[in-house]
């Protein structure tokens, strides 16, 4: 089993922390439960000796955490998916706020990768890696909507490369900041992981030249106008990390909810953010039929906006 090690030291706002809580906020989509069983398994070490979840943290001390993804992914044939559109090559889903796409470890349950498998176990097989069976792209879990999973090798491959070439259509619909808004716009400006923080990705053209650095456009249009937020149409070709979340941030307008990217928090949807993945659609040809499916802005959503 392949395993990724993160490093990091223990910053001076975090001494006297738990080092659970330390770990849990520092390494991305961890929760308690994964946290504890990695305590447990001594996978989290400190200074080089297992580390304890409950003792504090010391200010520099070095942190090393190993993370063993899965190997395979349980199929859960009695868990709730919510398909959209079935066809004989591959389905589109809509995941909920809050399920994780995939699984982060073998004891995960409740992931839409374990419900796809569970409905469509021809998926076992198909994806970029096992923890991932048929799904073409993810969502984060504190996003809602629309994912494309191919039903086989041959379909997934072929839309990986549409995908990749820009001619997967893929457009959502934010709750964002409105106060200063343009009705349109582009925002071109490259992306790359935070080395501060993992959760995280940075945004602008000083880190242009920065290893894992990516070139990234994403194009909006206002829809709707209201004394606080706006509700905007956001298109992209390839969405890479955090990129409509990170790009609404940085040319100032964050959008509810999303606190990572300094949105406003909104009591009323809890910990997700107000984004949705509303729309999909692919042109067709002579392998494979064209699609398109759309998903209108989920109730809480929009009551965000004051409707």
């Amino acid at each position: 089993m392949s395993s990724d090690t993160l490093r990091f030291s223990v910053e001076r706002e975090e001494a006297g922390q738990r080092l659970d809580r330390v770990v849990i906020r520092r390494v991305p989509g961890l929760g308690r439960k994964r946290a504890a069983r990695l305590f447990a398994s001594g996978a989290v070490q400190i200074e080089g000796r297992p580390a304890l979840k409950g003792e504090p943290a010391t200010a520099g001390a070095e942190l090393t955490v190993e993370l063993a993804p899965p190997e395979s992914v349980a199929a859960e044939p009695d868990a709730p998916l919510d398909v959209r559109l079935e066809m004989p090559g591959l389905v589109v889903v809509a995941k909920p706020a809050g399920q994780p796409s995939v699984a982060l470890d073998d004891a995960e349950r409740g992931t839409l990768a374990g419900a796809l498998l569970g409905r469509y176990p021809e998926m076992r097989s198909v994806g970029y890696r096992p923890r991932e069976p048929g799904l073409l792209h993810r969502l984060d879990t504190q996003t809602s909507g629309l994912l494309v999973a191919a039903r086989s090798a041959s379909v997934f491959e072929h839309l990986r490369a549409e995908l990749r070439a820009g001619r997967l259509a893929k457009r959502y619909l934010a709750v964002v900041a409105g106060e200063g808004l343009d009705d349109r716009g582009t925002v071109d400006a490259p992306i790359a992981p935070d080395r501060t923080n993992r959760k995280r990705v940075r945004v602008g053209p000083d880190i242009q030249h920065q290893r894992g650095a990516r070139r990234a456009r994403t194009r909006y249009r206002v829809l709707e106008k209201r004394a606080h937020f706006a509700l905007v149409e956001v298109e992209v070709s390839h969405a890479y990390r955090h990129q409509v979340r990170a790009h609404l941030a940085f040319i100032g307008h964050p959008i509810a909810g999303d606190i990572l990217y300094g949105g406003e928090p909104v009591e009323a949807i809890g910990p997700r953010h107000a984004l949705h993945a509303s729309y999909v659609a692919w042109a067709g040809d002579t392998e494979l039929p064209a699609f398109a499916v759309e998903d209108a802005l989920p109730d809480d959503l929009r009551r965000v906006l004051g409707d």
